[in-house]
């Protein structure tokens, strides 16, 4: 079936293109290299495409906490969001880190248009000292991405001994880098307003020494690492100085960031509660900065839902993380004017497809950016509601996705 799409908006690779285009047999054409007739007519100006999101940091509950988030909701809220692939932290229960569990995780995803790539945990429950199966989960089940997910890999001897096993199986570290110590008992960015509002803070030093100390284990040993959701403007700087080093290094960065600061956290709402936490203007600006030089490959949801008891509590007991998939294109949204929507894509998919170096099924994302909807009970794709724009009016929605030759229609 061949459907045009009239006045849609192609953005490709940094470049604009506004006119008339087909889809048929998976692809979108020009339509004016289309010889047949097509058998749908879409309106869509104002209406931009692009290949399909990837999503580097997705979280869900299940196994084990499944009230959460099972793989269900989660492929449910990729898909409505405009994603075509996500990877998966490790940090269920249990932890995802043999075969069996990849498997299952693997097999479970295989109905539904979006592709879950499992990132397997590096050392056993998580906890930093015995070492899982890498080889055996490299050779078995097909992983090439390891981490500890939302934990810090904070023991250097592992860390070292993890990067040389990854170069057997051309794997990559993701490393969620900070030192546990220096972070011990935070609660938010430590600051002047921790300090007005008597909060324990998370100083930026416990990102930057975690991250000096990775790259200098780097530089001994070789390997590729992805750092996520680095918050500081040193953090910029060091990845953008080692960068130019010749280290095979990546990094992204959570959309949140780029919204929040600090000065939010006036009202102690606990959905802005998050790891790292918001930081200062001056960090947001050099993160902007990172995404614009591309020191920064990629922006991620890092979509951490949690249940009603975990998270509506008082601040200092609230769990850390916030859902994020659904408000991922009102967030770009808020972005588009000060980045433009071409580097944003790009950020989303060349960006995260770099980082994984491998085939995955993109596909193209169709999307309105001035449509409002009402982001609620009803419109929620997610078993977990903890998110500040909960409830509210948001600008944004996702039309269509173009995934292994079919063309879904979205949000109806």
């Amino acid at each position: 079936m061949a459907v045009l799409f009239k006045g849609l908006r192609w953005i490709h690779k940094g470049k604009s293109t506004i006119g008339d285009f087909i889809f048929d047999n998976g692809e979108i054409i020009p339509a004016g290299s289309y010889d047949s007739s097509p058998t749908e007519t879409i309106i869509a100006e104002g209406w931009i495409c692009s290949e399909g999101w990837v999503d580097l940091r997705v979280s869900a509950g299940e196994p084990g906490h499944e009230h959460k988030e099972t793989i269900e909701s989660l492929c449910n809220s990729l898909n409505v969001s405009g994603f075509s692939a996500a990877v998966l932290t490790p940090n269920t229960d249990p932890v995802i880190e043999n075969k069996g569990l990849v498997d299952f995780l693997l097999s479970k995803s295989k109905a539904f248009p979006v592709e879950i790539i499992p990132q397997a945990a590096v050392t056993k429950g998580t906890q930093g000292e015995d070492l899982t199966e890498i080889l055996d989960l490299h050779f078995q089940s097909g992983v090439t991405i390891f981490g500890e997910g939302k934990v810090s890999l904070s023991n250097s001897d592992r860390y070292l001994k993890i990067i040389q096993y990854l170069q057997r199986v051309n794997g990559i570290l993701f490393d969620h880098a900070y030192d546990p110590l220096l972070a011990i008992f935070g609660q938010m960015h430590e600051g002047e307003v921790s300090t007005q509002l008597g909060m324990k803070g998370i100083p930026r030093l416990a990102e930057e020494v975690a991250i000096q100390r990775n790259l200098e284990l780097l530089r001994y040993a070789g390997g590729r690492v992805h750092f996520q959701t680095i918050s500081t403007a040193k953090s910029v700087d060091l990845i953008r100085q080692a960068k130019k080093e010749g280290l095979n290094i990546t990094a992204d960065v959570s959309i949140y960031q780029l919204i929040f600061n600090d000065q939010d956290l006036f009202d102690f709402d606990p959905n802005l509660k998050v790891n790292p936490p918001f930081r200062e203007k001056e960090d947001r600006e050099a993160l902007i900065e990172g995404l614009k030089d591309g020191t920064i490959d990629a922006l991620v949801s890092n979509h951490q839902p949690e249940d009603f008891d975990s998270k509506f509590m008082e601040f200092d007991l609230a769990a850390f993380g916030m859902t994020g998939l659904q408000t991922f294109l009102p967030a770009l949204n808020q972005l588009q004017e000060e980045l433009g929507w071409e580097l944003l894509l790009e950020k989303i998919t060349d960006g995260p497809a770099k980082v994984l170096d491998s085939k995955i099924s993109r596909g193209f994302t169709i999307f309105d950016p001035k449509e409002k909807w009402i982001y609620n009970e009803d419109s929620n794709h997610s078993l977990a509601s903890n998110n500040p724009w909960f409830g509210k009016e948001l600008l944004g929605k996702v039309k269509y996705r173009i995934y292994e030759g079919n063309l879904l229609k979205i949000n109806e």
